[in-house]
């Protein structure tokens, strides 16, 4: 990086770097045959206490492209980890919900997530995390307008 870079772009850049490495400590962990992208599907649903999304809004919610979305989904729901059926109010459309199976795959995700979140818990210092958050969520949040 040099100093003439702009701050936004060395700020993305950093959260860019720290997103590669928990994917990769993440992986290493999760318990065998799930991805990160199921793994934040299954996410998705339980942050946002979601019910029903379809294919179209996940991917959108996702900034992937459709086709990518139905592979993640197609490989869920043949896991048990999800149920996609017809949208009533849409001929063509799909809705997609977890199943008891996927929400319990959540718990074990995180489960196993725990010895890297602890690594991370012993070199982070706990008032610098507290104080990052509400940033974070801030700038999450500016940022999801601009997709508006």
């Amino acid at each position: 990086m040099s100093n003439d870079d702009p701050l936004t772009f060395e700020i993305f850049n950093e959260i860019g770097i720290i997103n590669q490495l928990t994917n990769a400590a993440f992986a290493a962990v999760l318990p065998k045959g799930m991805t990160i992208a199921q793994f934040t599907v299954l996410n998705h649903f339980e942050r946002l206490g979601l019910t029903e999304k379809s294919p179209a809004d996940l991917a959108s919610a996702f900034q992937i492209t459709r086709p990518t979305m139905t592979s993640t989904l197609s490989r869920m729901e043949k896991a048990g980890l999800i149920r996609i059926k017809p949208d009533p109010k849409d001929g063509r459309g799909k809705l997609v919900s977890l199943t008891q199976v996927g929400k319990k795959m959540r718990g074990e995700c995180l489960r196993q997530l725990s010895g890297p979140l602890a690594d991370a818990n012993d070199v982070l210092d706990p008032d610098l995390l507290a104080r990052l958050l509400p940033l974070l969520r801030d700038v999450r949040a500016k940022l999801d307008k601009l997709r508006d």
